[in-house]
Formats: structure tokens, C-alpha cells, sequence
């Protein structure tokens, strides 16, 4: 494509790398990075030697498992690369990036496996109106033609896939590609940019058919373009690049390129690409909403550094930021410490940043990652993202020695922090500390980083499930306390009667007392004796949806007080509840699972084996091939639910629970889970 001059520079374009997991997009980060001679030589990841993927959890995984950013310079403009993990239980790291940048570039691969996974990302694209492209990676292992795998991929688009390259084979094997909008024949040359050829003979009518159909696409939203093809006219090859620019821009199509990231393939078309048809940062400060905002800064990521403190990956959006700028977030306003620039895991101070730049802010203790801040005071500062889904996965953590306990506390804050989708609570209901996220990975990756960085071990268990008990039959007790010892002795005397109560009733007290048999100012003492007992009943868990009445009792005019009553509604509680016949109950959650369409029957088999009820199952609203199953499940069988949701449904599936009601357990899971109360007390 010719540069005609008439490009203009509107500050540096940020463009997120993202897609499935295993697509290759930290592979094109590093060729993107070395065509460009931002780094001398392309690293892998085999080798652990790439810019992305530094953290040692990674490079130990080979896997994604945090944004990284790669900064350089094409042809005289400036990018940002923001390259986000594809593994569903690193999601959060995407959802920023993307809101913020230009552009984003989808890695996918001929995998039709891999499918259901496009479709995620694309979605979270589509949803936001951000412009996109689809690099098909990996073109020189693929064992399918070009007409069969766009078929395969766009039904996980909502957008028309327009191919811009179609390979070229030889025996077997792609050796370069014709670009459609250029009409150019180029060889693959591994590491180094591809050379123009003769239009192959053999491709000339695969060429022109393949072409027309691009046209096709890009006439539907351009009626000059339509007309032309009508009469047989060929169109300028100006004002086809225009129009992929255009309905680039506007969201109306997605362009797909084909290359190969670990060879260096493809990739100095699509910088082009990405050069003369990604938006400046104006339509995404549009598309936020800050464009008429003197100054906007769009937090991207945190980083807690072990020496640098604080570190805020921000997009500047609107105005510059420099270092002393006072910088107004959500949640306060801070003096910037000083700007940085990203490079992998290197951060080298910097002057100011301006418009479209992308840099890291030192020491801003009160913004988020998702925050929009400002340095303008009187901006009304908001989140610009949220996390939108709940947690799936969560577990009991406790420090593995004693002095770590407070320590431990404060390093989860900064970790949570660093990954809002990560949530640390003490759950009051447990009793004990719980950490939530996406996934098992997810969580031993927060654990990693706890003792790396931090120096703290931490154990971690199955959540406790929040059982109860309650009663099947009502029964009369007396409870009597007297302790005479010298002095003022204790006397409290009563009757209850316990009844039990319908499901989800709770604790009710009442008293029928006549004639002063238990005096009024005793009365409160005694119902306080009783829910000392209802934390723990006969099998040892809180009691609830039970009915005590106060009807009878006696007193001293000396020996009687409130500890005296109170000891002895205890009494008559420990006395009367086995005569009721305990229950052991446990919770039921209502559960919604989505999964594509061809994983339903596995899911209906997950939920029945997991004692649950399948409740009913209907398409998923917008999302084509999926289906949203409901149903009822005890709370104990969704610690491990996305496990096994993941494993039937290629790593896509996933699902919301919400408690619902409590319900009776008995035979030998009652048994055994009564077994362990009593063994752990």
C-alpha cells in the first residue's frame, strides 16, 4: 500500500493482543517487537527469553497469566502492544486493556476446537465497539483450506469475517500469500519481511474470486462500491483501503491476515495494517465518554513492585501527565512520584507523557486498576470497566506459621489489588478466611506470588459449607441452674417448649409466663441463654427454624439474676434439643450454567452426579451454539464445579450460584460430615 502523506499523527495507537489460549499472541508480541527493532532477535517461549511473559510464573507454566506491555516504532508512528493472557481464569487482565486501547489484533488458529474460546473473546469485543482484526496464526501448520476454516470461524463473530490474504500452497505447504486489496504475490522469508513475486498462474482464479468476494463484503456499507461492482468497473485501489479503514473503524467488519508469529510471517502487513487503519486515541476517548475532558487517564493495570512501590499502567487519554502532576481518581488524589516507561519487566523513568501515550505512574496509593482518573479537579472521576462476573472458585487460606498471620493480610490486599478478580474475605458465617477467583490456576498463581514476593506460605483447604441443623419434633424441658457457695448463690428455673419451624423461618422466642413466675427483667437473660446454644446444637452446627416458648419457672428473691437465667436457658436447651430429633441441613444453591450447545448433555450429567436438580435449559440470548442450563445444587458440590465445567467444554464453560434454600440431609453423607465436625472440634 503506497503512503500517501496524508496520515496523520494523533499520538501514539495502542493495540491489545489477544485471543485463545496457545494462540501465539506473546509469540507476535516478540515478532511485532523485533521487526520492528524494538529488540534485537526474537525470543520464544520455550526458551524463556521473551519480553512478555517475564513473571516467573509464567515462564514456569509457559503460559500467559498477566498483561504485558511492548512499546515501539513503525514507519515513523509510535504503538503500544498490550499483550493479554487467553486463559479464562486470567480474563481480568484483558477487560482494561481493551477498553482503553485503539485496536485490538485476535490470534486465533484453524482449530475448530478452539472455537467456543474465539467466541469469548470476540464478544467482549464486539459488546464494547472496538475495532478489531483477526490475525490467523500458525497458517504454515494448518491442515485445512482457507475456504473451510472462515466457514469454521465466523460463527463466533457477529461481524462479517473479510478475508484480506489467502495463502499460497506448494506441495502441501504455505510458502507466502496474495494480498487482496494490494493484488500482490508475496513469498514467506522466515524473520525478515516477505518479497513480492509474480502472481502465481495457478492462483490467478482463486485470486479473483476471492477478491470479489472481499468487494462484495465491503460494498454492503458502501453504495459507490456497489454500484461499481454492478457495472463491472474496477474499483481504485484508494478507495478500497479507505473503505476497510472505514468499516473498520465504524465496527462493521473484521478483518482477518494470515501469518505464522513464530516465523516472522505476515507480520509486516499487518503493522501496515495497523498503521493506516487503527483509529487515533480521539474515538476512544469518545467511546468512554472523556473527550471533552481536559485531562483523562485510563488505569490499565497495577503493579506492586518490591522496591518501586505502586506502579499504575495508564493510558493517557486526554491531556499529559507528568511526574508531580496531582492525579484525582475515585477514591482520592495523589501526587504522581514519577513517569514510566514499560518494557516487559523493565520501567525507565521518562519525561511527561501526552496524548496516546502509555506509561506507568509512580506511587498513586489511591487509584484502581478500571479507574478513569484525572489531573483536572473538578473531572467527575469513575470506573471505566468493571469486573461484571462473580468468582467461581474459592478456598480456605490460613498462614502457614503463626508470625505471618497479619502479614499475610495485608500482602492478599496488594495482591488483590494487583488482580481486582481475585477477592479475599473472612466469611463470619465459617469462621475462617477464603480466597475467591477464576480457577485453580488462578488461585495457586496468587500463592506463587505470596511467597515470591512477599516471603509468606500460606495453607489453603476446601471452604468450609455453611451446614445447620434444625429439629423434626417439638418437646417440654425444664432447665434449672443453682450453685449455692457462700454468699449470694445463682438460682434460674425454667420451661421451654421447642417446636421446629417451616424452612428458612430462622429463631423465634416468645414467653407465656403468668403470675411473675420468671420476672420480666429475667426474661431477656433467658433468650439470650438460648442463642448461646443455637451456635452449636447436638451434631454441632447453628440451629435454626426452630420456635422456643418461655410458659414456666421459678426464682429466689436473692439467689436469682440475669447469669443465673441465662445459664439455665442454656441448660434447658442442651437438655431438650436431642429429644427433638436433630437434623443436619444443608444449602442448596440455584445454579446457571453456560456452555455451548454440543457440551448440554455432558452438563446435564455433571448436575445430576452432583446431586443437583436439572430445573430446565434454553439457548443463551445473543450468543449463537450456546445454551444456559438451571437447576438446584448442594453449596458443597460447586467448590470444584468449574473443574469439571471447564474440562467438558474445552476451558469455556462457566456458571453463577446463588444460595436458595436449605434442605435435610441424612444416611451415611450426614453421617460422615457430622463425624468431621465432631473430629475438627
Amino acid at each position: 500500500m503506497a503512503d500517501t502523506g496524508a496520515h496523520d499523527t494523533h499520538g501514539p495507537r495502542c493495540v491489545a493482543l489477544v485471543g485463545p489460549y496457545a494462540s501465539g499472541k506473546t509469540t507476535l508480541l516478540e515478532a511485532l517487537m523485533a521487526r520492528t527493532g524494538a529488540i534485537s532477535r526474537q525470543g520464544s517461549i520455550g526458551e524463556g527469553n521473551t519480553l512478555g511473559d517475564h513473571d516467573p510464573s509464567a515462564r514456569a507454566h509457559q503460559m500467559s497469566v498477566e498483561m504485558n506491555v511492548g512499546q515501539t516504532e513503525f514507519i515513523g508512528d509510535q504503538f503500544t502492544f498490550l499483550d493479554c493472557p487467553g486463559s479464562v481464569e486470567f480474563h481480568y487482565e484483558s477487560v482494561p486493556a481493551i477498553a482503553a486501547c485503539d485496536a485490538a489484533v485476535v490470534v486465533c488458529e484453524a482449530d475448530p476446537r478452539k472455537v467456543p474460546a474465539l467466541q469469548l473473546t470476540l464478544r467482549d469485543l464486539e459488546e464494547q465497539g472496538i475495532p478489531h482484526f483477526l490475525f490467523l496464526n500458525k497458517i504454515d501448520k494448518a491442515d485445512m483450506r482457507i475456504r473451510d476454516i472462515l466457514p469454521m470461524l465466523q460463527p463466533a463473530s457477529q461481524r462479517p469475517l473479510v478475508l484480506r490474504h489467502i495463502p499460497i500452497w506448494e506441495k502441501g505447504i504455505v510458502t507466502g500469500f496474495i494480498d487482496l486489496a494490494l493484488e500482490r504475490a508475496f513469498v514467506y522469508r522466515e524473520h525478515a519481511p516477505s518479497e513480492v513475486i509474480e502472481m502465481p498462474s495457478e492462483a490467478g482464479d482463486r485470486e479473483a474470486e476471492a477478491r470479489f468476494s472481499m468487494l462484495e463484503q465491503l460494498a454492503d456499507y458502501d453504495d459507490q462500491l456497489m454500484e461499481q461492482l454492478l457495472e463491472d468497473i474496477e474499483p481504485p485501489r484508494d478507495q478500497v483501503f479507505d473503505d476497510l479503514a472505514k468499516e473498520l473503524r465504524e465496527g462493521a467488519i473484521c478483518p482477518v491476515l494470515i501469518g505464522s508469529a513464530e516465523r516472522g510471517n505476515g507480520i509486516f502487513r499487518l503493522l501496515k495494517a495497523l498503521r493506516h487503519e487503527v483509529p487515533q486515541v480521539d474515538q476512544a476517548a469518545e467511546r468512554l465518554g472523556v473527550a471533552a475532558w481536559p485531562s483523562a487517564l485510563g488505569i490499565v493495570k497495577t503493579v506492586h513492585t518490591p522496591h518501586g512501590g505502586k506502579l499504575s499502567v495508564t493510558r493517557v487519554l486526554r491531556g499529559e501527565v507528568a511526574e508531580g502532576s496531582t492525579v484525582y481518581a475515585p477514591e482520592g488524589e495523589d501526587r504522581c512520584a514519577g513517569v514510566l516507561t514499560m518494557k516487559g519487566s523493565q520501567a525507565s523513568k521518562r519525561g511527561a507523557a501526552g496524548l496516546g501515550e502509555t506509561v506507568a505512574l509512580a506511587r498513586l496509593d489511591n487509584a484502581k486498576t478500571g479507574d478513569m482518573a484525572s489531573t483536572a479537579k473538578d473531572e467527575p472521576r469513575k470506573h471505566f470497566v468493571a469486573l461484571g462476573t462473580a468468582p467461581v472458585y474459592g478456598v480456605a487460606i490460613n498462614a502457614s506459621e503463626r508470625k505471618d498471620e497479619v502479614r499475610l493480610t495485608t500482602a492478599l490486599a496488594k495482591i488483590c489489588d494487583e488482580d481486582p478478580s481475585l477477592v479475599f474475605i473472612n466469611n463470619t458465617e465459617t469462621g475462617g478466611m477464603e480466597l475467591w477467583g477464576f480457577g485453580e490456576m488462578h488461585l495457586r498463581l496468587a500463592l506463587e506470588r505470596l511467597e515470591s514476593k512477599y516471603g509468606i506460605r500460606a495453607e489453603t483447604r476446601p471452604r468450609k459449607i455453611p451446614y445447620k441443623e434444625s429439629i423434626k419434633k417439638s418437646t417440654e424441658v425444664r432447665g434449672r441452674h443453682k450453685k449455692q457457695s457462700g454468699g449470694h448463690g445463682q438460682y434460674g428455673d425454667v420451661v421451654l417448649e421447642i417446636k421446629p419451624l417451616p424452612r428458612g423461618s430462622g429463631f423465634e422466642f416468645s414467653e407465656k409466663i403468668t403470675g411473675g413466675a420468671v420476672p420480666k427483667q429475667y426474661i431477656p437473660a433467658v433468650e439470650a441463654g438460648i442463642r448461646d446454644f443455637l451456635g452449636e446444637g447436638p451434631l454441632g452446627f447453628p440451629v435454626v427454624d426452630i420456635a422456643v416458648t418461655l410458659k414456666d419457672g421459678s426464682y429466689h428473691s436473692v439467689d436469682s439474676s440475669e447469669q443465673a437465667f441465662r445459664a439455665a436457658g442454656r441448660m434447658a436447651m442442651a437438655e431438650g434439643m436431642p429429644k427433638c430429633e436433630p437434623v443436619l441441613l444443608e444449602p442448596f444453591s440455584h445454579v446457571e450454567i453456560a456452555a455451548p450447545s454440543e457440551a448440554t448433555p455432558k452438563i446435564n450429567q455433571i448436575i445430576s452426579a452432583r446431586r443437583g436438580h436439572i430445573q430446565g435449559f434454553d439457548t443463551r440470548q445473543g450468543w449463537p451454539g450456546w445454551d444456559v442450563v438451571w437447576g438446584e445444587m448442594p453449596e458443597a458440590e460447586t467448590r470444584d464445579l468449574i473443574l469439571e465445567l471447564r474440562s467438558a467444554t474445552a476451558g469455556v464453560g462457566t456458571f453463577t450460584a446463588r444460595f436458595d434454600h436449605m434442605q435435610e440431609l441424612n444416611g451415611k453423607l450426614a453421617e460422615k460430615i457430622i463425624a468431621g465436625e465432631s473430629a475438627a472440634a
